[in-house]
């Protein structure tokens, strides 16, 4: 089990807090209410808060003032937003991802694709308070995703090393990809989704356009069952596992592109995220097993350290459901 204080802490109740939207359990509520309350002492307490801020709030505390406008909710999503904000650098004009994790770790100068997913707390800091400088850092940030993560061909880099005192691009880092040249599915499916709602809270076409290249390498690099390997490219000679969550993940930020770009594009990309998300259901649903606590089975977590790998995943299950949510019809989401 994950302390409170990683990444992933969002996951489970946001997954509650979709369901409570069909539902109206007041069980489902309570958990995920709970969940919300054991942060408080991680955002006061641990030194290690990250960019990931976003994944944690946006799916408690963001999606608790949505549903029911409770204001506890609000002033902490607000609170996490300023500590988002205040990873900003101003050199380089990207959100630091990591503080160091052990003693003479440095990466002061490191961003990572997936904080494309947390810019939308700051969007959403924006419009509550009508303060512009929130929407200015995502914004800046968006741009440097453009400028130094996505590849021509739409593939997109994990992690880009800067000079945190100059800004100047260093270094391409592997990450939880293959290699630093390859192509992590999971990142690209975090690109595909986060500049689709940097289009949504924005309109700027550059966005858009950015998501669609991204979509387009993703699609066209889908095997048959439509359900990615962890990279998209690896050599004949490494295990080609698959990575449910990165599936999942595009599965649902597809079908939110769908509803953005014109009537002539949308069925490309609502094709694939309903062909995604069905091969999930079919093929990799842990439905029959009652010993298995997740609900898609295989994904990568992180390959080059070989932790978590063909297991469910978080926010893998996440991400399915949230998918399962949009072929539904629902309309409120918490990004």
């Amino acid at each position: 089990m994950a302390p409170p204080h990683w990444w992933t802490a969002g996951f489970w109740p946001g997954q509650l807090w979709l369901l409570y939207q069909d539902t109206k359990d007041e069980a489902i509520r309570n958990i995920a209410e709970e969940c919300e309350r054991h942060l408080d002492q991680v955002i006061t307490d641990f030194i290690h808060l990250d960019h990931d801020i976003g994944f944690m709030w946006t799916l408690t505390s963001v999606a608790r003032y949505k549903l029911l406008g409770k204001e506890d909710s609000r002033r902490r999503a607000l609170l996490a937003a300023n500590l988002l904000m205040g990873r900003f650098n101003v050199n380089g004009n990207y959100i630091r991802a990591w503080n160091p994790w052990f003693e003479g770790d440095e990466n002061t100068g490191y961003a990572i694709i997936d904080c494309a997913m947390n810019l939308s707390l700051l969007f959403w800091a924006s419009e509550q308070t009508g303060d512009p400088r929130y929407k200015a850092v995502a914004m800046r940030h968006a741009d440097v995703i453009l400028a130094h993560f996505i590849e021509e061909d739409g593939s997109v880099h994990h992690i880009v090393h800067f000079d945190p005192e100059t800004g100047e691009r260093r270094a391409f880092l592997g990450g939880q990809g293959y290699a630093a040249d390859s192509a992590w599915s999971r990142g690209t499916a975090w690109a595909l989704y986060g500049l689709t709602l940097c289009f949504d809270y924005t309109k700027e076409a550059r966005y858009l356009q950015a998501a669609k290249k991204v979509a387009h390498f993703f699609i066209a690099h889908l095997p048959d069952d439509f359900v990615p390997h962890w990279d998209f490219r690896i050599p004949d000679d490494v295990t080609p596992y698959r990575d449910s969550s990165a599936g999942a993940i595009a599965g649902s930020g597809l079908m939110l592109l769908a509803e953005k770009v014109s009537q002539t594009e949308s069925g490309i990309y609502a094709k694939a995220g309903n062909a995604i998300l069905k091969s999930l259901y079919e093929n990799y649903g842990a439905w029959d097993n009652e010993k298995e606590d997740g609900l898609i089975l295989a994904g990568t977590s992180h390959y080059p350290e070989q932790k978590g790998i063909d297991v469910p995943l978080i926010y893998g299950d996440y991400f399915f459901v949230e998918g399962i949510a949009r072929l539904r019809g629902k309309s409120e989401f918490f990004w």
